[in-house]
């Protein structure tokens, strides 16, 4: 079972304390995140008049861009990881045949020489 974790965090200039199963330095991660996101919309010209309620939208919002950005992220990743995994297991196969090739055609030779020795007597 998880044990909770309990720990202060400053958003907004307001401290909260928040408890939960996470690590606290996860926690405090959160909250930097939240207080950048909030730091950057204050810093847009009108932002801060507008009412508080139009301020907490536009932060939820750009947070939901910010995880459907990185989801898109993810989703591209995995199918180049997946691509990369497909000619990987490609040039294994390929490497494979080609050294049956080479092993082949050094029994091949080895034959060759032993013919030709045999003659050569």
């Amino acid at each position: 079972m998880d044990s909770k974790h309990s720990t202060e965090v400053l958003i907004d200039g307001k401290i909260y304390t928040l408890a939960g199963s996470e690590e606290e330095g996860y926690i405090q991660r959160l909250a930097s995140y939240i207080n950048e996101m909030v730091l950057t919309l204050k810093r847009q010209e009108g932002f801060t008049k507008q009412s508080a309620e139009y301020q907490n939208v536009m932060i939820e919002l750009n947070m939901a861009d910010d995880f459907f950005k990185a989801r898109e992220q993810i989703a591209i990743l995995e199918q180049q990881k997946a691509e990369m995994e497909k000619e990987t297991y490609s040039l294994k196969h390929e490497l494979v045949a080609t050294q049956m090739k080479l092993e082949a055609a050094k029994m091949e030779a080895e034959g060759k020489k032993s013919v030709g020795s045999d003659r050569k007597e």
